[in-house]
């Protein structure tokens, strides 16, 4: 089943400005942090050296920059995911998709490779790898996608056949070509799948509701319904 978004219901799913999950996504690890924190420092210092050097008396000039600066550990995780989210909203048509779960399968991926010695001083290359769920998602009509993220322990009680739904978005205005997708929520156990969390949870399942439980249960007639506020 897929049913058309209004615009004005898509921008609420996708939102423009980081959400909580969305910041924490971006905020990373202890080294994320740090490394942001080095680059605050570093700035804040070139800005008063430069004011010192240069003898700048632009007092309200100098300060916006420097504050900025100095924050930039805690607003960068804002910026890029305003940023992606910005990239989903580039598209001018969107939909909500039903389907199941056809398939399901673990791949081993490598996202990263260290340098590092050993006892003997030999260079040894250690590979960083992620095992990675991966999910065919497809619908009575015959269409179907493919979706990737990193395996998480909630997701052993997939099953092929649960019913799947995410958020698809294109350029056409029939969505007969669908350019991205959402992260995919299932709801029969209230399941997120997803590498970074491009959804509005409490709009999205406010639309999943409208829509009722069951791609089966609705007559054919309504399924390309429009979805207003």
């Amino acid at each position: 089943m897929l049913v058309p978004l209004t615009r004005q219901k898509f921008e609420q799913i996708v939102p423009l400005i980081a959400t909580g999950p969305q910041y924490k996504y971006y905020w990373g690890k202890s080294a994320n942090f740090l490394q942001r924190l080095l680059v605050s420092v570093v700035a804040v210092v070139v800005i008063l050296l430069l004011d010192f050097l240069f003898r700048l008396d632009f007092g309200a000039i100098v300060l916006v920059p420097g504050i900025f600066s100095a924050f930039f550990w805690l607003w960068y995780p804002v910026f890029q995911a305003s940023i992606r989210n910005a990239k989903c909203r580039r598209y001018k048509y969107s939909g909500f998709f039903r389907g199941r779960v056809l398939d399901w399968w673990v791949t081993d991926e490598l996202i990263g490779k260290q340098e590092t010695v050993n006892n003997k001083g030999d260079l040894v290359i250690v590979e960083n790898r992620e095992k990675r769920i991966n999910l065919e998602i497809g619908d009575e009509t015959g269409f179907s996608i493919e979706f990737e993220a990193p395996l998480r322990p909630a997701h052993k009680v997939i099953t092929r056949g649960q019913v799947a739904e995410m958020i698809v978005m294109s350029n056409r205005p029939d969505l007969s070509s669908i350019e991205e997708f959402s992260d995919i929520y299932i709801p029969s156990r209230n399941l997120w799948v997803s590498d970074y969390p491009y959804l509005r949870q409490d709009f999205f399942n406010e639309v999943s509701r409208r829509l009722g439980a069951d791609p089966q249960d609705r007559p054919r007639r309504r399924r390309r319904r429009r979805v207003e506020d």
